[in-house]
């Protein structure tokens, strides 16, 4: 099973291995919150940027996040989540505040 939540919610035990899919640690997050950093699923900070002032909309944003998944950094981080989701409940982890814009759902 893989979930979301946002980095800021407090863990919980059901959340099984929590992965931060970011490319830039959160503010104000200790270390010990996460069991595994994949700083490599997370979006482009360009982009990010971009989106945020108003330049892409989100269809756009989502598009250009999948592309970029097609990086081979990216491609290897995405099959060693795949292989660890055979093996333990996950939950994705990211800043987003509107989880239907949150490229950790994507």
């Amino acid at each position: 099973m893989v979930k979301t939540k946002r980095i800021y919610d407090p863990p919980a035990e059901i959340d099984g291995l929590r992965v931060l899919v970011m490319r830039l640690w959160p503010r104000g997050v200790k270390k010990g919150a996460v069991d595994l950093w994949l700083k490599e699923l997370g979006a482009d900070m360009a982009n990010i940027k971009a989106w945020k002032a108003g330049r892409l909309d989100w269809g756009e944003m989502r598009k250009r996040y999948l592309a970029g998944l097609e990086d081979p950094s990216a491609a290897a981080a995405l099959g060693r989540l795949r292989a660890l989701a055979k093996q333990h409940t996950l939950t994705l982890l990211c800043s987003c505040e509107d989880e239907a814009r949150c490229i950790a759902a994507s």
